[in-house]
């Protein structure tokens, strides 16, 4: 059981060190973000985030999200995933993409509780992982308790 938990120290500071804190405010995001990465480290750069800084409303808060990535057979982003860090449900959408796709680019709008980190994180088809992060301030929250 040591083990698990040095491993686990160990990805929390690696966590600090990419979103610049100790951890997510929430277990239930450092959870889903578990899930996500499953011990790969996640790079900067590729994904781009476009929110707004300051939503009035969190029932409707505005998101685009886009990996600026080649997709060809050989090489495409195969999901973006968006963690809001400390919404009662933290995993608030995830696109999949094929080479057929295109582009890797989805618009939809997200509730958000209150202020806090929403994370992009995309994964290419060879596993590699890119994710990015903005804040939003959000004056009336939108997804209750």
């Amino acid at each position: 059981m040591r083990a698990g938990l040095a491993r686990r120290q160990v990805f929390a500071i690696a966590v600090a060190g990419l979103f610049g804190k100790a951890a997510f405010a929430s277990p239930l995001a450092q959870a889903e973000l578990d899930k996500i990465l499953a011990g790969r480290p996640a790079k900067e750069g590729v994904v781009k985030l476009d929110l707004p800084a300051i939503a009035e409303n969190g029932l409707v808060v505005p998101l685009n999200v886009e990996a600026d990535s080649p997709m060809t057979a050989a090489s495409y982003v195969r999901s973006i995933a968006i963690i809001a860090d400390t919404n009662p449900n933290p995993l608030v959408a995830t696109f999949r993409f094929t080479p057929a796709s295109g582009r890797a680019a989805a618009s939809t709008r997200i509730r958000l509780a209150e202020t806090q980190n929403i994370i992009a994180i995309a994964e290419m088809s060879d596993g590699t992982l890119y994710t990015t992060k903005a804040e939003v301030k959000v004056t009336i929250g939108g997804c209750g308790g």
